[in-house]
């Protein structure tokens, strides 16, 4: 939580219901918000659950030059593509989680080398894709089981309903060999132990000398819980899941509204 008021040198924040609208795009609102503090000498750093290359859509729209944090904090690169961190998935545990995930009958995607994998095309394979304008390729169960090295992250989908369940019984079955959290209200994200956008901002932080509380950091899904408790100040958007907003040091309008501007307008550009 905040204490002694610091200026604001960092912005960190997620894509989807946050700075990415219902209809995946950035408002021009929030595309000058973010270029107006560049031009006071303040970065804006996405961290998304996303893969490298759908969110680096996102920065070149933007004009961000500035590196990217995307699944969920395991890979860190610059715009251009150079890998600056990374955290894989043991290769055994992306083997049993989805040996897991197949016999309960849920739809799963990995990831590796920035590639997209599921079993078949199904409606949710499709909902993914148009969302992320990134392509995937059906390869079977058995494709996907002799893919298990670098991969960062496991997306399952599951009714919204049933997500509470479904993290749970994960949560269980894989306690200290992965985290898992939920990323929207049907997607479950599985990393490494220990990964999270929390961490790699503050990696990114360190190597640039900016202290914690120099960090504002904006989300609204359970995956970016522990990156606004890591900041300086945390900013929940009015759309965000109750966990956030109780994280959070400030509530913003929500991301339909532009919240993501109101907030940078309110904290670091006055």
């Amino acid at each position: 939580m905040m204490g002694e008021k610091k200026k604001i040198r960092m912005i960190v924040t997620d894509l989807d219901g946050t700075l990415v609208n219902a209809a995946y795009e950035i408002t021009e609102e929030n595309k000058k918000a973010v270029q107006a503090a560049a031009e006071h000498g303040v970065p804006t750093v996405i961290a998304t659950g996303r893969m490298h290359r759908s969110a680096v859509n996102y920065a070149e729209a933007l004009g961000v030059d500035a590196p990217i944090i995307s699944y969920n904090g395991a890979v860190v690169k610059t715009a251009g593509g150079e890998l600056l961190a990374s955290s894989y998935l043991e290769p055994q545990v992306v083997e049993r989680v989805l040996g897991y995930v197949f016999a309960c009958g849920w739809y799963v995607q990995s990831y590796v080398g920035d590639a997209l994998y599921y079993v078949e095309k199904t409606e949710d394979a499709r909902i993914y894709e148009s969302a992320s304008k990134v392509y995937g390729e059906a390869i079977g169960r058995g494709g996907m089981l002799s893919r298990t090295k670098e991969v960062p992250k496991l997306l399952v989908a599951v009714p919204a309903e049933k997500i509470d369940d479904v993290i749970r019984n994960l949560r269980n079955r894989f306690r200290n060999e992965a985290d898992v959290m939920q990323s929207s209200p049907t997607y479950i994200e599985i990393v490494r132990p220990g990964v999270s956008k929390a961490r790699a901002m503050m990696v990114l932080a360190e190597k640039r000398g900016i202290g914690a509380d120099e960090i504002m950091a904006l989300g609204d899904s359970g995956n970016d819980v522990e990156m606004i408790r890591a900041a300086g100040l945390g900013v929940a958007m009015g759309n965000a899941i109750p966990a956030v907003k109780e994280a959070a040091d400030e509530i913003t309008l929500p991301c339909e509204e532009n919240g993501f501007a109101k907030a940078v307008r309110k904290f670091v550009l006055e």
